[in-house]
C-alpha cells in the first residue's frame, strides 16, 4: 500500500504530460509529430512483426558484455589504487586526464580500431564504464573507517584476510554506486554508437525509423523503450544497494 502511495504522484504527473502532449499534437494538427496513441500502435506493430525484441535484444547483448568486461577490470584496479598508494599516483593522473573525455568522442577511434561490427560499442561501452569504476571503488577503499583496519590487526589477521573480508566488503556501496552510474553511460552510449555504425540495436531503430519514411511513430517508441530499460536497469543495480551485505558498513 505504501508503494502505491509512492508512485502515484509520477504516474498522475505521466497522465498529465500525455495528456498535455496529445493534446498539443491534436490542436496543431501536426502531420509529421505522432500522438501518444499512435506510438502505441507503432510499438504494436514492431512486437507483432518480431523486430522490437531483435533491438532490445542486439542492445542488451552489447551492453551486458561491456560492462562485465569494465567491471571485470574497473573493480580490481579500484582496489589495487586504493590500497596501494604507488599506484593511486601513478595511474590516478592518467584517468583523470581520459575520464572528462566524452565516450562519444571515441566512436571514430573504435571504428578504426574495431570496424563496424559489434566490437566497437562493447569497446564504447567498456571505455563509458569503466572509469566511474575504478573513481567509485578507489574512492570506497580510501574512505574505509580506520577502526576496522585497527580492529583486523589486533586480531592479528594477514593482509590478505584483512583485504578479503574487511576491505573489499567495506569498499562494496562505492563499488555499487560506480557500477550504477557506469550501467547508466553505458545504456546512452550504446544507443548512440547504434545510430552510427551498426544495423541492429534500438539506437539503429530510431534513425532507421526517421530515414525510412519519417516514422515518427516508432522514432518516439524507441525513445520511450530505451528510457523503460533505463529505468528497468538502474532498478536493479538499486536493489544490490538494499542487500545486508552490502550496506554492513553503515550499519549501527
Amino acid at each position: 500500500m505504501i508503494r502505491i502511495r509512492q508512485v502515484l504522484p509520477s504516474l498522475a504527473l505521466l497522465a498529465l504530460l500525455i495528456a498535455f502532449w496529445w493534446g498539443v499534437v491534436v490542436t496543431t494538427g501536426s502531420v509529421i509529430f505522432p500522438t501518444p496513441g499512435q506510438v502505441v500502435t507503432g510499438t504494436i506493430e514492431l512486437i507483432r512483426d518480431g523486430t522490437l525484441w531483435l533491438h532490445i535484444g542486439a542492445s542488451l547483448m552489447r551492453v551486458g558484455a561491456g560492462f562485465l568486461l569494465a567491471v571485470a577490470i574497473g573493480v580490481p584496479l579500484g582496489l589495487w589504487m586504493g590500497w596501494k598508494r604507488a599506484a593511486f599516483d601513478t595511474l590516478n593522473p592518467i584517468f583523470q586526464i581520459l575520464r572528462p573525455i566524452s565516450p562519444i568522442a571515441w566512436i571514430p577511434i573504435a571504428i578504426l580500431w574495431f570496424g563496424v561490427g559489434n566490437a566497437s560499442p562493447i569497446y564504447l561501452i567498456f571505455i563509458s564504464s569503466v572509469f566511474p569504476l575504478v573513481v567509485q571503488t578507489t574512492a570506497g577503499v580510501h574512505t574505509i573507517d580506520a577502526r576496522y583496519l585497527r580492529a583486523a590487526e589486533n586480531f592479528g589477521v594477514s593482509r590478505f584476510t584483512l583485504f578479503r573480508r574487511v576491505v573489499i566488503p567495506a569498499a562494496l556501496p562505492q563499488i555499487i554506486v560506480g557500477m550504477r552510474v557506469g550501467l547508466g553511460v553505458a545504456w546512452l552510449v550504446v544507443v548512440a554508437a547504434e545510430m552510427i555504425a551498426l544495423r541492429s540495436g534500438l539506437g539503429y531503430l530510431i534513425i532507421d525509423s526517421r530515414n525510412a519514411g519519417n516514422r515518427y511513430d516508432l522514432v518516439i517508441a524507441g525513445m520511450i523503450i530505451i528510457g523503460l530499460i533505463g529505468l528497468l536497469l538502474d532498478g536493479v543495480m538499486r536493489l544490490f544497494e538494499e542487500l545486508k551485505w552490502v550496506r554492513w558498513r553503515y550499519a549501527h
